[in-house]
This record gives C-alpha cells, sequence and structure tokens, in this order.
C-alpha cells in the first residue's frame, strides 16, 4: 500500500490553506477596489461573498452597509428620474431598477454574517406595481395605435399588445386585441396572371407565376404580409390591397444561327530519334498539318419582364422594374481533312460531335425566364421584408 508521509502531507495542507487565503485577501481588496470606483452592486456582491467564506471580516462588515446605501441611492435617483418623465414607456426602467435592488436583497438574505449589518428592502411589490403599470402603458398605446385604423398603426399596435403579454402573460384581454391587430395589419398581395400574347408558351408562363407564389408563401418573408394568386382571389372575391402585375416583353425564343468555319491546324510531334555527334539520343520532330471544318449552331432565347406593385386603394404606383434574361444553347460538331494528329483535344472533341436538334421551345422559354425568377424573387423578398 502506498502511503504520503506526514511531514508532506502537512506542506500541501499548508500551501492549500495559503493559497485559500491569498484568494480571501484578493476577494477583500477586489470588493474595496469596486467600491471606491462606485460599482456599489457589485460591491455588495464581493462583500457578501466575503462574508460567506469569513463572517467575521472586518473590512466586509464595515463597507458592506455603505456599499448598499449607495446601491439603493443610486437605483432610487434613477427611478425618480424616469417617474418625472413623459416618457409612457418609463414602468419598463423602473421595474428595471427594481429588480437590481431585488437582487441585493437576494444576496444579503443568502449570507447570516451580512444580515447581521444590512437589513435590506424587499423590492418584490414595487417590481410587481411596476410591471403592472407597464403593461398598462404598452396596451393603452396599442389601443390608440388601433383608434387610428390604418394598417401601419395596427401592425404597430400588434407589436405593443405583445410587450404587454410579455410582461404579464394574461394581461387583460390583450391576446383577443393581438389577433384583432394582427388581422388589421396584414397586407394582402395578389400576383397577376401572366399574358405572353401566345398561347403556346402561355403554360410555361403559368408555371413561372405559379412557382413564384408558392415560393413567396412559403419563405415567410414578412408575417404581415400575404399572398395570393390572382385566380384564387377572384374565386374568393378576397380584395387585395396591393397587385403585382406581370408582363413578358420582347421575348424571342429559338433564334437560330449557323455559322461554318474552317481552320487550319498543325503540331510539332516527335516521329523517331537519332544520336548527335556526341552519341546523345535527341528526338527528331515532324510537323503534321489538317484541316477542320466546323459547324457551329446557336439557339438564343431572351426577353423582358416588367412588374409593377400598385397600391390598390389609391391607384398609386409603389415599385415598378424591368428585368432582363437570356439563354444560349450551342452546339458545335465538324469534320476534318488531313493528318488526325494536329488535332487538339478539343477539336477531336468536336469531330466526335455530331447535329442534334436544340431542346423545345417551352424548355428554352424556361431557361431565359430562370434568371429572371431570381432576379424578380429577390426584388419582392428585398421589398417586403422591409415593410413594418
Amino acid at each position: 500500500m502506498n502511503t504520503i508521509s506526514l511531514p508532506f502531507r502537512s506542506a500541501g495542507i499548508r500551501g492549500m490553506l495559503c493559497l485559500l487565503a491569498c484568494l480571501l485577501l484578493w476577494g477583500c481588496r477586489s470588493g474595496e477596489k469596486l467600491y471606491n470606483k462606485g460599482k456599489y452592486d457589485d460591491a455588495v456582491a464581493a462583500f457578501v461573498k466575503k462574508l460567506q467564506c469569513r463572517p467575521q471580516d472586518a473590512t466586509a462588515l464595515q463597507l458592506l452597509p455603505e456599499a448598499y446605501r449607495q446601491a439603493q441611492r443610486l437605483h432610487d435617483d434613477r427611478v425618480n428620474g424616469f417617474l418625472r418623465s413623459n416618457n409612457q414607456l418609463k414602468w419598463e426602467p423602473v421595474r428595471n431598477e427594481y429588480r437590481a435592488m431585488q437582487r441585493l436583497y437576494d444576496l444579503i438574505h443568502s449570507s447570516p454574517a451580512a444580515l447581521q449589518v444590512v437589513t435590506p428592502k424587499d423590492y418584490r411589490d414595487a417590481i410587481t406595481g411596476a410591471q403592472e403599470n407597464a403593461a398598462e402603458s404598452r396596451y393603452d398605446r396599442g389601443m390608440a395605435l388601433m383608434e387610428r385604423g390604418d394598417k401601419a398603426s395596427a401592425r404597430k399596435a400588434y407589436e405593443e399588445f405583445a410587450a404587454s403579454l410579455k410582461l404579464i402573460s394574461n394581461y387583460r384581454d390583450a391576446k383577443e386585441r393581438m389577433e384583432e391587430a394582427f388581422q388589421a395589419g396584414v397586407i394582402h398581395v395578389v400576383v397577376s396572371e401572366i399574358d405572353v400574347r401566345s398561347p403556346f408558351f402561355q403554360f410555361s408562363a403559368d408555371q413561372f407565376r405559379d412557382y413564384l407564389v408558392r415560393t413567396l408563401q412559403q419563405r415567410s418573408i414578412n408575417r404581415f404580409v400575404a399572398f395570393y394568386d390572382e385566380r384564387f382571389a377572384r374565386n374568393e372575391n378576397l380584395q387585395p390591397d396591393q397587385y403585382i402585375a406581370l408582363r413578358f416583353q420582347d421575348f424571342v425564343v429559338g433564334q437560330t444561327f449557323v455559322d461554318r468555319l474552317q481552320r487550319d491546324v498543325s503540331k510539332e510531334i516527335v516521329t523517331g530519334t537519332s544520336k548527335d555527334t556526341s552519341g546523345k539520343i535527341i528526338n527528331i520532330y515532324t510537323t503534321v498539318k489538317a484541316t477542320l471544318f466546323i459547324t457551329k449552331k446557336t439557339v438564343v432565347s431572351k426577353g423582358l419582364l416588367d412588374y409593377q406593385i400598385t397600391d390598390t386603394n389609391n391607384g398609386r404606383l409603389l415599385r415598378t422594374d424591368r428585368i432582363p434574361g437570356s439563354y444560349t444553347w450551342l452546339n458545335q460538331f465538324g469534320t476534318y481533312r488531313g493528318d488526325y494528329r494536329a488535332l487538339s483535344d478539343e477539336d477531336k472533341k468536336m469531330i466526335g460531335g455530331q447535329d442534334v436538334a436544340p431542346p423545345p421551345p417551352q424548355d428554352l422559354f424556361i431557361e431565359f425566364t430562370r434568371p429572371i425568377y431570381d432576379q424578380l424573387e429577390r426584388d419582392l423578398r428585398s421589398y417586403y421584408s422591409n415593410i413594418n
């Protein structure tokens, strides 16, 4: 069995006691330093902690009462300053000051030695009163905003009722008022059907619009904005607050260009080896040549989308823009005459290619509208996310 000799054990205990004494001494000095800097709340906490370890510490017993009085004085001064102000939301900072003083009360009650020299004040009733006043102020502000009768004020009222419930979870009928404010503040936005002036592309245009509406609905851009398809709004007799008109302008699908090119190529290749006069082996190079006959087929699709956001209540134009989009399909193939070894890897790929048909027009329409869709979605998300 391993044992520790008594001298070494005693030395270890003395070292731990020495370290503990140093920490306690540091804690006391730390409390004094905080007190001298006017950080009275922190000083109270430091002195209480010291007394929990050393109930007879003279410095802590002497300075704790004064630190508590100074802390209480500072918080009372702030409370009085808030109460004298005309700020409707003054009760929330008042509550915070009372809470800070209650924390000091709880701290002092955690140490019997601290209670011997300080009789802290209990602020629980003051906190409850301030909280009730704060909830009432928020509620009254919400009611006043609702009386204005406009959507922007209703959205602000929603936040006021929510703040009231955060202060007191079941305050009066704030939950019902909050839901009422939400419904009054929602902006109903209808996205128009798209007229492309071509029945051939109408289905693709409808897909474009349907996907846009679904994305806007699912992204939760703004809780106060609801998006609807025009057909749904018409069937439900929904009266929109805003209308997004979409229209493709000047679009071309499948514009085909065919270019036939002839290009001469050459390359030096190693065809053998020989020895020079010193006997060193050297490569023998030969230039090989070929002529490429290339067919380049390009199919271009492009167009513009105009969109406008209108306030349906007054006809005011809120936002308008034009977004371009394009897609180019390319196919190259060819033949050659001459030495195959003269061709590069890219040349060989073209020689291996063949004349293939471009995608169908509906697919080309979708491809050129893809960048338009991305830009339009970004624009609408940016615009509606900033509505308060």
